[in-house]
């Protein structure tokens, strides 16, 4: 498992700042942001961020588009442009909202309306090497994870995959319990520490028991994702070193030698 960085962590920061800092703290990739750092359709910068991203040792592991499915089309928000910018910055994958509705307010329409979208931008992306995945998060059909369960049964295709984030409140047992409805079509993971709710942004390492869980389930199921930070403490800066070195050495100790 690779530790690496959300850029939207800092949205203060320029993209040649949070490559430095990441650098700096051992993180080996970052997830680009589609909102301020690589903004959709700019190639030019696209082009660039990439460069020094790889420039710098580090890799990108994902274009964070903000791309809502069923509703950004409509809205001016051309996927193509979207695909564009990934494919310019050297993302493997796109993170894609699964819509703007709760699975509770969302009826039956809406869902298919969302789930043919994904299908539509799946065979764009997958004609040029890149993969789709939905942000697992409240406000969206993956608000749970057996409505998360359901959007990927809808939406079969080899360039399908989902994110995974510990919903904030949930306790251990129904942490893992999600994430085992959807761990085999798992692209990445999202890592911080809030509790009980996402007003509170904890230190990494006070939610050592839940992640060592975790990623221990993560790794007696064979899978070996990014696990990226999104958010700190007081969105500061100078707290990333602590907090890479937090994940790093829980990634560390998910693989120990045989």
């Amino acid at each position: 498992m690779r530790a690496g960085l959300v850029s939207v962590t800092f949205r203060k920061l320029t993209a040649g700042a949070i490559i430095d800092k990441a650098a700096e703290c051992g993180l080996t990739c970052v997830e680009w942001g589609g909102d301020i750092h690589v903004p959709h359709g700019d190639l030019a910068v696209a082009h660039e961020v990439g460069r020094l991203t790889r420039a710098r040792g580090l890799e990108v592991s994902a274009y964070g588009s903000y791309y809502k499915l069923g509703e950004s089309e409509a809205q001016g928000l051309s996927f193509a442009k979207v695909l564009e910018s990934a494919v310019a910055l050297g993302a493997p994958v796109i993170r894609v909202w699964p819509g703007k509705k709760s699975s509770a307010d969302a009826d039956e329409a809406y869902r298919k309306t969302v789930e043919c979208d994904a299908l539509r931008i799946a065979d764009l992306s997958h004609r040029a090497g890149v993969a789709i995945a939905y942000e697992f998060h409240a406000g969206s059909l993956t608000d749970t994870a057996v409505s998360a369960r359901a959007l990927l049964d809808a939406t079969v295709h080899p360039a399908i995959f989902t994110l995974w984030q510990p919903p904030v409140g949930l306790t251990e047992e129904e942490c893992l319990e999600g994430l085992g409805l959807v761990i085999g079509r798992l692209s990445h993971v999202h890592a911080f520490n809030w509790w009980p709710d996402s007003a509170h942004r904890l230190p990494l390492a006070g939610g050592a028991v839940r992640w060592e869980r975790y990623l221990s389930f993560l790794r007696s199921a064979g899978k070996n994702p990014d696990v990226l930070l999104e958010f700190v403490p007081g969105d500061d800066p100078g707290v990333l070193q602590q907090e890479a070195e937090t994940l790093r050495g829980w990634l560390e100790l998910s693989h120990p030698p045989y």
